[in-house]
């Protein structure tokens, strides 16, 4: 089903984009990862297991339905698409480590170190993350050198220690030190929100946006970041382990605080609900080709996993 077109987004119909992306990703993740026939086959298996099927493909959702503000060609939002998706499962690998969170399972399946080994992970976990920047520098992802190097700082930036990694490092500093909300908020932006922020933003790069024409979707992607994590840390201590396809209930055993710790779980859903208003309110600007993105807004706060 395309993602094109200006239908109202009911519930089936971004099931339906859901279902379209992550066929995309993994038909795509198929094709940049053939099986080798020398001594690296099982760091190809590995970057497998970890990548292909399973996982909500909510990052390139939003790289793709951001696409439809400006007609993209699907390409290469798919292309865009699977480099965040190999950044985010890079996290994955290497936060399910025993030197972080020591996790055996993730997405249903075990977590690659439990599968493989650990040096395997880590090294999967590292090429996974090089393969993104391959992507995103590829002339096939977008024909302006100028966009393909935008599209690489902000990934960069968004991955490393003013994005993920750095939110990450904080997320380490909480098992041994009490956040204040404010610190909580600013942990969860850097670690959860700037990928999302990039998500978003990478379309209007592609589309020749200027920074100025971007402000509704950094408040959009901010917002739904955010929302995102609340949804998470309710999910944590009400969520079910099955559906999940991981371990719950991690960020209470090791004293960390989080949005629903310092919120209490109702105040905590009444914030993740205004602030799905919120970036809904961002998209004012835009028609009915917004539609995937408000619907994207309504289930991150609805989601069971």
């Amino acid at each position: 089903m395309s993602l094109s077109g200006t239908e109202t987004i009911g519930n089936a119909t971004l099931r339906a984009a859901m279902q379209e992306v992550a066929r995309d990703m993994d038909a795509a993740l198929d094709l940049l990862l053939p099986l080798s026939g020398d001594p690296r086959r099982r760091l190809f298996e590995a970057m497998r297991h970890a990548a292909i099927g399973g996982g909500k493909r909510l990052r390139p959702l939003l790289v793709k339905a951001t696409g439809r503000l400006f007609h993209l060609d699907p390409e290469s939002l798919t292309r865009v698409g699977v480099a965040v998706e190999c950044i985010h499962v890079y996290s994955l690998v290497h936060d399910d480590l025993p030197a972080m969170d020591d996790d055996d399972l993730r997405r249903g399946k075990p977590t690659v170190h439990r599968a493989f080994d650990e040096a395997t992970a880590i090294l999967a976990g590292d090429a996974l993350h090089d393969l993104a920047y391959e992507i995103a520098a590829d002339e096939r992802t977008h024909a302006d050198p100028f966009v393909r190097c935008e599209l690489v700082r902000l990934l960069a930036r968004a991955s490393g220690p003013h994005g993920m990694a750095g939110g990450q490092m904080m997320d380490i500093a909480a098992e041994k030190q009490a956040f204040d909300l404010a610190t909580v908020t600013r942990l969860q932006q850097l670690k959860t929100g700037a990928l999302i922020g990039f998500c978003v933003e990478a379309a209007a790069v592609m589309a020749h946006v200027p920074p100025e024409g971007r402000t509704g979707l950094h408040g959009y992607a901010r917002d739904i970041g955010l929302a995102f994590q609340i949804a998470d840390d309710l999910l944590d201590v009400e969520g079910d382990a099955g559906l999940a396809g991981k371990a719950l209930g991690k960020d209470a055993e090791a004293g960390k605080q989080t949005f629903v710790s310092l919120l209490g779980r109702e105040k905590a859903r009444q914030q993740a609900h205004l602030l799905v208003d919120q970036a809904k309110a961002h998209l004012h600007g835009y028609d009915e080709s917004a539609d995937l993105l408000r619907a994207i807004a309504d289930y991150i706060i609805e989601r069971d996993r």
